[in-house]
């Protein structure tokens, strides 16, 4: 629990590191963590002894074409979360992961025709409200929040069809990013621009250490997912954004006044709906197991 945990505080963080970065833009520091996530990811395989793990991502029409799209989609949510934090936008960035779980719901339902349990309605209809809370008190309408909870959401959708661990994952999808990360910093070298050689030597260090940033949580993550239950690895998943959204308030004093709070506080709601609804759904599961045996 513990190696999950920190993978988790670390996701939360991460805002902090970002934004020492500030001069950079948001497409050029994806392309940077592109390259060196692969590279450091690569590393990790060699000294596994497991490069033949990226196979089965490329094995086939099928799985190449979720391994593009998965990659896809982490583009877009990477550089949309990057850019928001660097714009001064880490409480939307936050509210984006808070909306994950159910999102996920959503999805299930209306993509995948999953049947939803009463309370799973309540829990998307008081997200919804603080949805739209936000745009009718506030006037803003919190699409950095959607797109990073719908684009997490349905690249969690897409690795779970796939039989790949989340190493190898990552690492396939990053090679099939690569040439157009690494074609972007070399065409900034070539027109005098980019970080590496330009920028202040602190900054060039924080650009180096992404894929390092990228993979030491995921690895964490993975680590602890395989010894922990699901229940207590669900309710961990909130680590990450709570952390974040402290970080937003109390350290970079971004604005949240009453019309937010409420607003946050309805998502919350729903957040808990959900939470018991599932606890009490695997509860229930585990009772008729027992009782069956």
């Amino acid at each position: 629990m513990a190696a999950a945990a920190a993978g988790f505080l670390l996701w939360g963080i991460v805002p902090i590191y970002w934004k020492q970065m500030q001069g950079v833009s948001a497409p050029e520091l994806i392309a940077h963590r592109i390259v060196w996530s692969l590279l450091f990811l690569c590393g990790i395989l060699a000294w596994q002894r497991k490069f033949a793990s990226l196979r089965p991502a490329f094995a086939g029409v099928r799985a190449a074409g979720l391994t593009f799209a998965s990659a896809l989609l982490i583009t877009v949510n990477w550089t949309v979360y990057v850019w928001a934090v660097n714009a001064g936008h880490i409480l939307e960035t936050s509210l984006g992961y808070f909306l994950v779980p159910l999102m996920n719901v959503a999805i299930g339902s209306f993509l995948l025709h999953e049947k939803l349990r009463p309370l799973q309605w309540g829990a998307i209809g008081l997200a919804a409200l603080g949805v739209v809370l936000l745009l009718l008190r506030v006037g803003h309408f919190p699409w950095i929040a959607l797109v990073i909870a719908s684009t997490w959401a349905a690249y969690g959708l897409l690795k779970k069809q796939s039989a790949q661990g989340p190493i190898a994952g990552l690492t396939a999808e990053t090679i099939v990013l690569f040439p157009v990360a690494a074609g972007l910093l070399l065409w900034l070298a070539a027109h005098g621009g980019g970080a590496l050689g330009h920028a202040p030597a602190r900054t060039q260090a924080f650009v180096l250490s992404a894929g390092v940033i990228t993979a030491v949580p995921l690895l964490l993550f993975a680590y602890g997912a395989q010894r922990m239950r699901l229940t207590s690895l669900g309710l961990l998943q909130y680590l990450a954004p709570s952390v974040q959204f402290l970080i937003g308030l109390f350290v970079y004093r971004e604005p949240f006044d009453a019309a937010r709070f409420q607003a946050f506080g309805l998502i919350w709601a729903g957040l808990v709906v959900y939470s018991a609804d599932t606890f009490w759904a695997q509860r229930r599961q585990l009772l008729r197991a027992a009782g069956m045996t």
